[in-house]
């Protein structure tokens, strides 16, 4: 369920929440096929299921830049910034990837608000973000976004 807000001063009183989990989403690969032709990495362990089954993985597995392009459509689903006239993305800080997601797995993002600070023109919030593989001990990835919301 999406948290809505509306405006700067709404969002400034989410500092320091937990944000939710989204939708679990199914990693296809026909996914991996799509974002290895957009990024030109065609390496085997993504794009050829059959080497991929017998390599040390046991199946294709998504880039690690996909699983973590994946935090945008997830993150959407949490926190809805209504009342702002720009939404963009700033940057990361630490990001890692403890956990290959092969392909047909779901994934899905569990979001804290860490912080939300003030920038000129709006402000900078920093989401701590664990995406989680369905029954995987490990998490696919553990980051931390940096967006920024203009009035």
């Amino acid at each position: 369920m999406s948290i809505t807000v509306n405006g700067i001063d709404e969002l400034k009183k989410l500092a320091g929440s937990d944000l939710g989990t989204s939708e679990w989403i199914e990693v296809t690969q026909e996914r991996i096929n799509t974002f290895a032709d957009a990024t030109g990495d065609h390496q085997w362990i993504h794009v050829d299921p059959e080497k991929a089954a017998a390599g040390p993985f046991g199946a294709p597995i998504a880039h690690g830049y996909l699983t973590l392009s994946l935090f945008i459509p997830l993150f959407t689903e949490l926190l809805d910034v209504q009342g702002v006239t720009t939404k963009v993305n700033y940057g990361l800080n630490k990001v890692r990837f403890p956990s290959p997601v092969k392909v047909g797995s779901k994934i899905r993002l569990v979001g804290r608000l860490a912080d939300v600070e003030d920038v000129p023109g709006g402000v900078q919030i920093a989401v701590d973000g664990t995406i989680e593989i369905e029954g995987a001990p490990k998490p696919a990835a553990v980051l931390q976004s940096l967006s920024r919301f203009y009035a």
